[in-house]
């Protein structure tokens, strides 16, 4: 009988459509954020009070966090800066690929229309030894996953 391994979560990929990034700016630390919820709205039916109807009402998606080490020269922070700063929202298309063994995608999400809401560097303390981390969050209309 073959023995099935779930995939490792460890190793992957963000790759950003229409920004023309370095080396280092598909690499992360951590993703989070791949999850969509469906809101529902409660209807009372008359004569009956022992319960409300629940129906499905629309979806929605938080926002994507992506935390890696600081990286000096970024063409994603400089997108970023755009929009913080200067108020430039250009809204790109991303994918988030998680890879097996041969660096191959196992599965893909591509997340449509996202755009910077929050740029953050963790805390410096001279006590701790280590990694000063960046986290991007980001703001999207959805995702696909493509198997």
């Amino acid at each position: 009988m073959a023995t099935y391994y779930p995939p490792s979560s460890f190793h992957f990929l963000v790759e950003f459509t229409g920004l023309d990034t370095g080396q280092g700016d598909h690499e992360f630390q951590s993703v989070s954020g791949l999850s969509v919820d469906i809101d529902t709205e409660e209807i009372a039916e008359g004569g009956e009070n022992r319960f409300k109807h629940k129906f499905p009402v629309k979806t929605k998606y938080p926002n994507l966090v992506l935390k890696r080490g600081v990286l000096m020269d970024s063409k994603l922070i400089s997108w970023c800066r755009d929009a913080i700063e200067d108020f430039q929202f250009k809204p790109i298309d991303l994918t988030v690929k998680l890879l097996n063994e041969e660096h191959e995608p196992l599965m893909t999400w591509n997340v449509v229309h996202a755009y910077p809401v929050k740029w953050n560097i963790e805390d410096f303390n001279a006590q701790e030894s280590k990694m000063a981390i960046e986290s991007i969050e980001l703001s999207y209309n959805y995702f696909k996953t493509i198997i």
